[in-house]
């Protein structure tokens, strides 16, 4: 249809841009490095690998990548530039001209397509999305409640690109015995008569079946049908605690079989998540010294007391360390809280709730900036050089609040505790207690180093514009 063919020539067209921008700004770089060092073969060869940059990033479906999620996006993104890096090395080698086009200048194109083409992305989808072009209808066909849980999961992600026009309500829970099976026991086909309709009018090709509780053989058959009028069925099945970012579909002698993979089990990808913690650290905490001192002296002109307050937390393997923070209370916090409480009873729930208050009167002036801003967090930099904690992952915890996680501590354990989290990008303070342990487990379920890059991402959103920061 004409939207997807808009949403695919603006999303490469907006690809094309970035690539001749990089492009050129590398240029600019490499001559003020070595005067007339550049040749116009060398300003030219931007044509062919740009053209394969794009025709690689189409096959990882990029354009328009309708049913990514952030982390997927973000690997096919790096494969395909990693493809065409070996496409320029090869095209270089091909046409002799390795010496017009120095290693410099690639690795500054490379770096800056690295950097600005899932920057450009985000925002041309935004903007396409304010535009009403971004997304393509589907339909939801399925039970009541799960079929209402995954329209509102589909409308808060809208960047999946997944737009629901209805959710028929066929049923409240199970298949009513009326459309279980028709005479010669295939599934009924009353079932699709509405939802196929629809989909003719209104060209919809994808269909999403949410029905957790029928029969497999039923299920099956609905399937079947489906396929015969839709070009993309989608089955939701409600496995929660199995569901993972890496599974990996099998077809197992005629079977189908989901294989889950859980990424920090594989000691390899831990030391590799161990390698980014501490380049990240080291290479930030130079970067930021500047600004650590700053907070540091403005924390001893405020209030008495020290400038960081360390608290005991749980760890990876269940290990305690001391967590560290810019001090943020006054110094006998503590007693000021139980008087507070006292004074205050109602605030008593929303203290157990999330043992958070939204005034709490234990927190200093400079306190709350550095809160707001999450400045307070910086120096967990020094838990992160010590192994104790990693750049993202899931909040540290204090042994009360491990009665309140229940099973799902066995997960928190498998990982160090991140200064930043799923949580804390998803919703921040206004999520409550239980969420954010489902979050918790989401995130341990789900690792993977490009879910670690985009939690890092919306971290600086988030500390910029000061959303939900507590």
């Amino acid at each position: 249809t004409w939207r997807r063919w808009l949403v695919d020539l603006t999303l490469i067209f907006s690809d094309l841009v970035v690539a001749v921008f990089v492009w050129e700004l590398a240029c600019l770089v490499q001559i003020f490095r070595v005067p007339g060092s550049l040749t116009g073969l060398t300003v030219a060869s931007i044509i062919p690998v740009a053209l394969v940059w794009v025709g690689l990033r189409a096959t990882r479906g990029l354009y328009p990548g309708y049913g990514l999620d952030e982390p997927e996006e973000l690997r096919g993104q790096t494969h395909a530039l990693l493809a065409t890096l070996a496409f320029a090395a090869i095209f270089a080698l091909a046409f002799h001209i390795g010496d017009a086009v120095s290693r410099f200048l690639l690795v500054l194109v490379f770096t800056g397509l690295l950097i600005f083409s899932p920057l450009m992305r985000h925002f041309v989808k935004g903007w396409m999305m304010r535009q009403g072009v971004w997304g393509k209808p589907v339909i939801i066909l399925g039970e009541k409640d799960a079929g209402a849980r995954l329209e509102e999961a589909l409308a808060q992600e809208w960047r999946l690109g997944f737009n629901p026009v209805t959710c028929f309500v066929s049923w409240s829970e199970g298949v009513p015995a009326e459309v279980k099976e028709g005479d010669e026991g295939e599934p009924h086909e009353d079932i699709l008569v509405e939802a196929v309709r629809l989909g003719r009018r209104h060209r919809i090709d994808t269909l999403f079946l949410v029905m957790p509780h029928v029969p497999q053989e039923y299920l099956a058959g609905v399937t079947d049908l489906a396929g015969l009028h839709f070009r993309s069925v989608v089955v939701i099945a409600e496995v929660a605690g199995v569901s993972n970012s890496t599974v990996v579909a099998r077809n197992l002698a005629g079977n189908f079989g989901v294989e889950v993979r859980h990424n920090l089990l594989d000691p390899w990808i831990c030391r590799f998540k161990r390698a980014l913690d501490l380049a990240g650290a080291v290479v930030g905490g130079m970067l930021i010294s500047p600004l650590l001192l700053t907070v540091a002296l403005m924390i001893k002109l405020d209030s008495p007391g020290p400038v960081f307050f360390g608290h005991r937390r749980l760890g990876a393997d269940g290990k305690h360390f001391r967590c560290w923070k810019f001090r943020t209370m006054h110094a006998d916090a503590d007693k000021v809280l139980e008087a507070y409480l006292e004074q205050n009873p109602q605030l008593m729930a929303e203290w157990k709730r999330s043992y958070k208050l939204r005034d709490d009167p234990r927190v200093t002036r400079v306190g709350r900036l550095l809160r707001k801003s999450s400045l307070d967090e910086l120096p967990q930099l020094w838990n992160v050089l010590r192994a104790e904690m990693s750049l993202v992952g899931p909040r540290p915890i204090v042994d009360a609040e491990v009665s309140k996680y229940g099973k799902v501590y066995g997960l928190y354990k498998r990982t160090r505790p991140g200064m930043s989290g799923f949580w804390q990008v998803g919703g921040r303070s206004d999520t409550d207690y239980d969420e954010r342990i489902s979050m918790d487990a989401h995130y341990v379920r789900n690792w993977s180093v490009w879910l670690d890059l985009v939690i890092l991402a919306r971290t600086v959103r988030c500390v910029l514009s000061g959303r939900g920061a507590v």
